[in-house]
Formats: structure tokens, sequence, C-alpha cells
């Protein structure tokens, strides 16, 4: 069970895509307090306008999406897109042509 329990199929990366408008204070002023709303859920930024967080389950990924949603700005477009570590570790990353490794998982305490 232990095993089958944080498998590449189970384990889930929630990713969080946003353009967000910053002409206006009040505008930037959202903007960052949605980032650090992110931040605080244990989000990590990827690039400047993605973020990602690594979930031990599908149920736990759902929890978080939920909380994204309940941070959502009034204006401008986020995204949300979730998918199992499995498919996650087939991206391919780079830093102008060389070839990077992908994040690393984070090992989190799961409570019951």
């Amino acid at each position: 069970m232990s095993q089958d329990r944080f498998n590449a199929y189970r384990i889930m990366w929630v990713l969080v895509f946003f353009d967000l408008p910053t002409e206006t204070k009040v505008e930037r002023r959202a903007a960052n307090l949605f980032r650090k709303d992110l931040i605080r859920d244990g989000f990590d930024m990827f690039q400047f306008s993605i973020y990602l967080r690594n979930c031990p389950s599908r149920e736990n990924a759902n929890v978080h999406i939920k909380r994204v949603k309940n941070a959502l700005p009034k204006h401008g477009k986020i995204g949300i897109l979730c998918v199992t570590d499995k498919q996650f570790g087939n991206m391919e990353l780079f830093h102008g042509k060389k070839q990077t490794d992908l994040p690393s998982t984070t090992q989190q305490l799961e409570l019951f």
C-alpha cells in the first residue's frame, strides 16, 4: 500500500499560469497579493508568471486548486493545470540551449 501511495501516477503537480494587469497601483497590488497567496500555499515560482506545487495525491491537489480559485484577482487571465508526476517528469527544460534538470520533488508531511 505505501508503495502505491507515492507512485508517479498518484503524485500530482499543480501549475498556475497567469497574466495580470499591472497598469495601476490597485492592479499591481492585486497581482502581488495573488503571487503572495500562491507562495503562502506552498507554490514555487517556476517562471515569472508560472507557479507550481507538488501534491501527494489528486485529492490534495484539489484542495490547493480550490485555494487558488478563492484567491483569484478581479482582472487578468489565470490558468490552472494539474498533471501527474510521470507527465511532469517528461518535460524538457532549457536555459538557452543548455538542458537543465526538472525541479525536485519536495517531501511533504501528510497528517491523517
